[in-house]
């Protein structure tokens, strides 16, 4: 079973949930965490886990060769990220942390001009914290298109993930292509929220997408003390704001608060 644990707001508590959970889990079953959170991944921080590099992952880029170029312009108009500026009567002039990787610019050249070249674009890692093992990507700063390293870090635990009871994604915050790429993967999620009136207009932007991905959720509420009486729709579990949590967060040390255990329990209920 593989399940996403994501939100619209960002700083709702999903890493914290997400660790939590697959921590509590991996008491009685075999679980990977994996913080597809490539911008900004933080996971490892709040288990205290030292990551250790797995893979660096490239992307392609496109190499002229001016010898065969004719200044056509025909790679600039190709390029719908703009990578590319075109002036004329002078060789193309490349923008590459605009580029993609879409090859477009290459399969346009009349004439065979532009080769394929490769930029790192993020890094692999892996991990553990006692049975629970734990991956992780970390894109290059600055690299806007970093859904494809989500897609590679993705593709490098799946030969792995048959051999473990859950797993848990951790996705960035937001609806943008990284959570996609995250969400596409998984068989359930948690939509994690907080009761402020931000929190309840992003999880309605989580929930519409989750929809539209056909993907079967509950809700978990964080910090629910702050707001008692909100009341929403799938449930599955409350967690308080309380100091001993943050301590726990603030020291790397795993969460195991009784609502933790809860949100366990009725989370092997609701996928049995």
């Amino acid at each position: 079973m593989i399940v996403g644990i994501t939100g619209g707001k960002g700083g709702t508590g999903k890493s914290v949930i997400a660790t939590s959970l697959a921590y509590e889990l991996s008491k009685k079953y075999k679980v990977m965490l994996i913080d597809a959170d490539v911008d900004c991944p933080n996971d490892h921080l709040i288990l205290s886990i030292k990551r250790i590099k797995e893979k660096t992952v490239f992307q392609t880029i496109p190499k002229w060769n001016y010898k065969k170029c004719i200044k056509c312009g025909a790679c600039s108009k190709a390029c719908k990220e703009h990578a590319i500026v075109f002036v004329k009567n002078k060789f193309p002039i490349f923008i590459p942390e605009q580029c993609i990787g879409c090859k477009a610019c290459i399969v346009s050249c009349p004439v065979n001009a532009i080769g394929e070249h490769r930029k790192k674009i993020g890094t692999i890692y892996s991990g553990a914290r006692e049975k629970l093992k734990f991956f992780s990507g970390e894109s290059v700063v600055g690299y806007k298109e970093s859904s494809r390293v989500v897609s590679s870090l993705l593709n490098f635990v799946n030969p792995l993930i048959k051999d473990y009871d859950y797993v848990i994604i951790d996705t960035a915050a937001g609806t943008h292509c990284n959570v996609i790429t995250a969400l596409m993967k998984c068989d359930f999620a948690l939509a994690v929220t907080e009761p402020t009136p931000f929190g309840i207009h992003d999880l309605r932007l989580i929930i519409k997408l989750l929809k539209i991905l056909g993907l079967p959720y509950k809700t978990v509420l964080n910090k629910s003390t702050i707001n008692k009486k909100l009341k929403l729709k799938g449930l599955i579990a409350k967690i308080p704001y309380k100091e001993s949590i943050l301590k726990a967060y603030c020291k790397g040390i795993p969460i195991e608060d009784e609502s933790i255990k809860n949100l366990a329990k009725a989370f092997e209920e609701v996928l049995i």
